[in-house]
């Protein structure tokens, strides 16, 4: 329960429909993945900055444990509140604030949805690079809590590296703004990287400015059929010096993920046949139509020329382009395989296929019935599996999690390529952050956040 008295006065700061309660909030999900009823005591909704400042400055002197939301796309259960705490989302804050076409930037509030963003600076000739299955749901604050990854890190890098300017709101209502909408600041410290991927516990994403890029005038896409794990970053290098720079995804798939999203009850048709053991989609955007197209095709048959691929499709038009994406994008049917544990690690491309391997080897010997899709942006370094081994009770969650995290040590690799760390992967984060590491994210945390109330418990226990 929240104290009644913190909940007359947050409400006389957002007023009519600012705070909620009851059945408006257990009616709402708690996440994508458990999509189970949220439990939060309240939740409130500010429209501005100044709200949330003046929200957050009576639930610090309260001592009010607050979890910030946004499009509740994560992974790591980042947005889970109990019944003690209450909840504040960005969905009020929405708008766009200004497209700078001149820089080119864009100025949002947090709580705008990623596909927004895209369509609004598609419609101005520009780009926000950032796009990931989620972009139709996800909101920028969050994106920015979490550093995103998505598709197109292999060409324009994490969301870390597409801000230039953030506004934030501390634990106390202090109000950091380095709005500054420039690419060269070295002004002292660059303070927006505090909470770029702390995941709410530093300070609240509130505005952020979005370095934008030339829409592209051609994008060419195609699927290939690979016989070995080998020739994978052969192919990849192959692509990145045939591609001349406009090289933009590069998404590897296992024969068991590929099946899975190319066989009903998924939508889309197989383009190749299902028997090859590796498959990856390919995808290069340009500036010039008929240039980029004979590029790709030539880099296309260097990779067919030289054996490192054993079948090829090349999409044709926009259509076939979108059904080779929409496999991809399909994470929809790992739910077909409930209760499932999902992964997204990292490590580099040298140790990928022996640590898939082991990964698989040790689930069999354990689980032999096991279902195990992996994929993922092998470009720049990033898998995703997705496990199910029939029971979803916490000893065999552990199990599962003690091999996947398992096979990192060793390999220089990182238990959160792209989804954080949140509640489900703070016990297992001292297996890739050293003890100096993970005492200086204390440090910060105490200082920013010295009570403890911003999405207490994630990240750091």
């Amino acid at each position: 329960m929240v104290d009644p008295q913190l909940l007359s006065s947050i409400t006389a700061v957002l007023g009519p429909g600012g705070v909620l309660t009851g059945d408006a909030v257990s009616s709402r999900s708690a996440g994508w993945i458990s999509r189970s009823s949220l439990k939060a005591a309240a939740l409130f909704r500010p429209r501005t900055t100044q709200e949330l400042s003046a929200v957050m400055r009576l639930c610090h002197a309260a001592g009010q444990p607050v979890v910030p939301h946004g499009g509740l796309t994560g992974l790591v259960e980042g947005g889970h509140a109990s019944e003690n705490e209450v909840v504040v989302s960005l969905e009020l804050m929405n708008q766009i604030e200004e497209l700078d076409e001149a820089a080119p930037s864009m100025t949002v509030q947090a709580g705008v949805v990623l596909e927004t963003i895209q369509q609004t600076a598609q419609a101005r000739g520009l780009l926000f690079p950032l796009d990931l299955g989620a972009r139709g749901s996800a909101m920028i604050g969050g994106l920015i809590s979490t550093n995103a990854g998505g598709n197109r890190v292999i060409r324009y890098g994490m969301t870390r590296n597409l801000i230039l300017g953030l506004e934030a709101v501390l634990a106390d209502g202090t109000i950091i703004s380095s709005m500054y909408p420039v690419v060269k600041n070295n002004s002292g410290y660059d303070l927006k990287h505090l909470f770029v991927g702390s995941e709410g516990t530093l300070g609240i994403v509130t505005r952020a400015i979005l370095r934008l890029q030339p829409q592209p005038r051609s994008q060419n896409t195609a699927f290939l059929a690979v016989n070995d794990f080998a020739s994978l970053p052969k192919i990849l290098n192959e692509l990145n010096a045939g591609l001349g720079g406009t090289l933009s995804a590069f998404e590897v798939m296992w024969n068991e993920f590929y099946r899975l999203v190319s066989t009903p009850p998924a939508k889309q048709h197989p383009p190749l046949p299902q028997t090859y053991p590796l498959y990856v989609l390919v995808d290069a955007l340009g500036s010039d139509e008929a240039t980029d197209r004979d590029r790709f095709s030539a880099a296309l048959e260097g990779v067919m020329d030289k054996g490192l691929a054993a079948d090829c499709v090349v999409a044709l038009n926009a259509g076939e382009r979108a059904g080779i994406w929409a496999m991809r994008d399909d994470v929809d049917q790992f739910h077909q395989f409930r209760p499932w544990f999902g992964f997204d690690v990292s490590l580099p491309i040298k140790h990928m296929d022996e640590y898939v391997k082991e990964v698989r080897e040790r689930l069999n010997a354990r689980w032999p019935d096991n279902k195990a899709f992996v994929f993922g942006h092998m470009g720049d370094g990033n898998l995703h599996l997705n496990i199910h081994v029939g029971p979803g009770d916490e000893e065999s969650r552990h199990g599962v999690e003690s091999i996947v995290y398992g096979g990192l040590v060793g390999r220089t690799g990182s238990i959160s390529a792209e989804h954080g760390v949140g509640l489900e992967k703070r016990a297992w984060l001292k297996m890739c952050r050293t003890p100096e590491e993970l005492a200086l994210m204390r440090t910060l945390k105490q200082a920013l956040d010295p009570k403890g109330i911003l999405n207490a418990g994630k990240i750091l226990a």
